[in-house]
């Protein structure tokens, strides 16, 4: 039986759990590679959204992030099963060694017993995908369920110069070019000029309130930063646009 020495003759203090743990490791590692596909995902299906292809081919990469986030939900309930096995054994130390293969399934199954579509909301992956997928639709006037012929077609120039408020760094004064998003207070900065000012601030022993005007915010950390890009894609296909020789 995997993990238990051959010189064991029933007592639990000989089991050797190295086999169990490296596999464990391997299992980690491959989490790493869920979460590269949840990336590739998201930026196709980013990319699907900035050249208005049909919502057939958008919806489709949306059941991949949902199979992604399937696979990680199901990984992370295996790896906590089989330590938590592992845990039960090593503090119980049993006469009998109990089959850890069975004792892992249990575990397991009741881990997925408790799984709810409310799971995807901790996953933050997931949730970084559809809160970027809504907001490049709306900084493309897109409807969040391509209900367009329900409503009234909006101008495109307004939409352009709408949008162009938020392409403004609240710290340098100056257009983004790598966006980061305030998790807490929903605001944006350009990267390098938030990082700058949370370190300054920390060096004196403060906390650094959001720059936005009117923001009452005021721990910003950098641990809240996640890179905005649906707004770094707009603001790129804008200049692109901006530049393009007129015809």
């Amino acid at each position: 039986m995997p993990g238990r020495s051959s010189s064991n003759s029933g007592s639990t203090g000989f089991i050797s759990f190295s086999g169990v743990e490296s596999a464990l490791s391997s299992l980690k590692s491959f989490q790493s590679c869920i979460s590269s596909g949840m990336d590739t995902a998201s930026s196709v299906a980013l990319d699907l959204v900035e050249t208005q292809t049909e919502v057939s081919s958008e919806y489709s990469m949306d059941k991949a992030m949902v199979e992604f986030a399937v696979m990680d939900r199901e990984l992370n309930h295996y790896v906590k099963a089989v330590q938590s096995a592992m845990n039960h054994v090593k503090e119980e130390r049993p006469e009998k060694i109990p089959d850890l293969k069975l004792l892992v399934e249990k575990k397991f199954l009741a881990l997925q017993n408790k799984n709810s579509d409310a799971d995807f909301e901790n996953n933050e992956k997931f949730k970084q995908f559809k809160q970027q997928l809504k907001d490049l639709k709306k900084q493309y006037g897109l409807q969040a369920d391509r209900e367009a012929e329900e409503t009234e077609a909006v101008d495109e120039d307004m939409i352009v110069t709408q949008s162009q408020t938020n392409f403004i760094c609240p710290i340098t004064q100056l257009e983004m070019k790598k966006p980061v998003k305030n998790k807490v207070c929903g605001h944006t900065y350009e990267e390098e000029a938030i990082v700058r000012m949370i370190e300054s601030k920390h060096k004196r022993k403060k906390k650094a309130c959001c720059p936005k005007i009117g923001c009452s915010h005021t721990n910003v950390r950098m641990s809240d930063l996640i890179q905005d890009e649906a707004l770094r894609r707009a603001i790129e296909s804008h200049n692109k646009r901006k530049h393009r020789p007129s015809e």
